[in-house]
């Protein structure tokens, strides 16, 4: 016995010893959490802080490009005639076009004076992602003689050259901008004034059944002001029934639909039952566009609500001068290109930044070593899953502000509208409602005149 108590005791010992050295660890993890707690509160703080100043600053960007003054209406301090009296009045051209000019041509071309051949307009908003899908379209409309512009809205124009048509084409470039952006800052009516009908469509149209010789035929002997092609059925994006088309017809005025909430009869007189296009791929006369041109708002991008009004700008009543051609269709793909999502789904972002995490324990020293710049990778996106806050999606961003454009148009509408006392809404269904209340007022003074009477008799 004797000789086992030693080794009793230094097994005792060897507990006790590892025992400590397990206390002291856990000691240290306690008090490293500890002192990662206000690192981890002070990193919240400011980013949350830092988020906060940002969403401030656009807001009040927002406001400033609401109010600001070239946004309004400007007048004019003095007519244009006499801004222009230093010049002979033969000398003067006040519209232009958007044809290429050459840089030098032979005696033949110079005596023909630069006859114009291109009558209509095509305007398309593009990016690289549906280079295949618009090549296919301008080679639809190329053989009609069309003028073709294209909107870079993503930045990439060099990457289009290889086609054969591209240099024939007008290009311009301006990052994440809108068609309809594009639409009021170079489709100006005195610039596109010499073309018959302009075509401004959306990139992600199928155009198989498409002709645009006969769509404009069509057009012209309907008297359609405004117009669209007919959407096929199984179009990946159809908003309003009357869009859809019709096999049975050559183009259509109205639609009648009983489901919804939104029903169209023979007494529906305004859109969407008769009278409306959607914005995807509109068609206008030369002097549908002149009115539309001006209804655009400048800082208003997106265009939402600007459809339901385009029927004001038909030159006449909207239930007869727009329609929709259902002989020459279009398939609506509706690929959403512009503004992408900024960050993967929850689950995949997670993973990804925890895998970006490079770290390193050494158990003699007890430290744990952390990349600084993948651990405030992961700290920023612990604090926004911790806050409940969500990543950011392009796409929710820009329809939270079509959202808003929409209910500024509206306010903008309904003000002018107040604010204009000479205006007449030439609506059909505006007419009746007048000619209503004028058949109520008269009836009413007839009453109110025989009961005067009667009331003089028994006097």
């Amino acid at each position: 016995m004797e000789h086992d108590l030693p080794s009793v005791k230094s097994w005792k010992s060897l507990v006790k010893r590892r025992n400590n050295a397990q206390e002291g660890l856990e000691t240290f993890q306690g008090k490293l959490s500890w002192k990662m707690k206000p690192f981890m509160a002070l990193m919240c703080t400011v980013l949350l802080i830092f988020w906060y100043k940002t969403t401030n600053i656009q807001y009040e960007q927002t406001q400033f490009e609401e109010s600001d003054y070239p946004f309004e209406m400007a007048k004019e301090s003095e007519p244009v005639s006499e801004k222009l009296k230093g010049l002979p009045y033969g000398i003067i051209q006040p519209r232009s076009d958007l044809e290429l000019k050459p840089l030098w041509s032979s005696n033949t071309l110079r005596s023909k004076g630069g006859k114009l051949t291109n009558r209509n307009l095509l305007a398309i908003p593009v990016g690289l992602k549906q280079k295949d899908n618009v090549d296919a379209l301008v080679q639809k409309f190329l053989p009609a003689n069309f003028t073709v512009i294209l909107f870079h809205y993503d930045g990439n124009m060099d990457q289009w050259w290889d086609l054969e048509w591209s240099s024939k084409a007008i290009h311009i470039v301006a990052h994440n901008q809108t068609k309809w952006w594009f639409a009021k800052r170079f489709l100006h009516p005195d610039i596109v004034s010499i073309y018959d009908y302009v075509f401004l469509w959306d990139e992600d149209l199928g155009v198989e059944n498409f002709n645009p010789q006969k769509y404009l035929r069509i057009v012209k002997a309907a008297g359609l002001e405004i117009s669209q092609p007919a959407l096929h059925p199984n179009s990946t994006e159809v908003h309003h029934r009357i869009t859809v088309r019709s096999r049975t017809k050559v183009f259509h005025r109205r639609v009648y639909d009983s489901r919804g909430n939104m029903k169209c009869s023979n007494a529906s007189e305004g859109p969407p039952c008769t009278g409306f296009v959607e914005g995807m791929a509109p068609v206008f006369s030369r002097s549908a566009w002149f009115c539309t041109w001006n209804l655009i708002q400048n800082d208003l991008v997106h265009g939402w609500g600007m459809d339901m009004k385009l029927g004001y700008c038909a030159q006449g009543d909207r239930s007869k001068k727009v329609g929709i051609v259902d002989s020459e269709y279009i398939f609506h793909q509706g690929i959403q290109t512009l503004g992408g999502s900024g960050y993967p789904d929850k689950k995949n972002s997670a993973r990804s930044v925890v895998n970006r995490v490079s770290y390193s324990y050494h158990p003699n020293s007890h430290f744990l070593t952390v990349n600084i710049s993948s651990f405030t990778t992961l700290v920023t996106f612990l604090c926004i899953q911790r806050r409940g806050s969500p990543a950011f999606d392009s796409r929710t961003e820009i329809r939270r502000q079509s959202t808003w454009e929409l209910q500024t148009f509206k306010e903008r509408w309904n003000r002018a509208v107040e604010e204009d006392k000479n205006w007449v809404d030439r609506s059909s269904s505006t007419r009746n409602r007048i000619g209503n209340n004028r058949r109520f007022k008269r009836s009413s003074v007839i009453s109110s005149l025989l009961q005067r009477h009667a009331e003089e008799t028994t006097k």
